[in-house]
């Protein structure tokens, strides 16, 4: 009988992210996007990971930390969005579940929308630390979404040193 390894996919996935963060700081981004890409759209990736919904806002859950990045997977209801913001370290996702929209704003008071992107599961997105490069995360669908995102910087400064909240 052939038995599947829990969590077997996601080590993997983390294994291949861990790769891309000891390489050169400029383009990590892109290399962490194309190392997790592979992995986003196996049903099973998550399939052992406790990764519940809060109702009233996106949640993190952390999955891995290495040295000077961290992995997490967010989970978000139908209509939940993040603010509008930009990063101040680069960071990489891909959507595993869902649909989400990415929109793209030009910066100024308040940032202005110039474009939105629909991102399924196995799409992946990435940008370096810009305070110009600014976006949303947005599930407008009906379901809930789950997305990965790494993040360059240790989990425990997500929550002060990650996003520039611009709206």
């Amino acid at each position: 009988m052939n038995m599947i390894r829990p969590r077997a996919s996601l080590n993997a996935m983390l294994a291949a992210i861990d790769e891309a963060c000891r390489t050169p700081l400029e383009g990590r981004e892109v290399r962490v996007a194309d190392a997790m890409a592979p992995f986003l759209d196996d049903p099973e990736l998550l399939a052992d990971v406790s990764c519940p919904e809060c109702p009233d806002h996106y949640i993190r859950h952390l999955l891995h930390e290495g040295e000077d990045y961290g992995v997490v997977a967010l989970v978000w209801r139908p209509g939940q969005m993040s603010p509008v913001h930009a990063h101040k370290s680069w960071c990489a996702f891909g959507m595993h579940r869902g649909i989400m929209t990415e929109h793209y704003y030009a910066p100024g008071e308040p940032p202005r929308l110039t474009a939105a992107h629909l991102r399924l599961p196995g799409d992946v997105s990435h940008g370096p630390a810009r305070d110009d490069l600014i976006h949303r995360l947005a599930n407008c669908c009906s379901e809930t979404a789950v997305s990965i995102h790494v993040y360059g910087l240790a989990y425990e400064k997500f929550a002060t040193d990650l996003n520039l909240i611009l709206a």
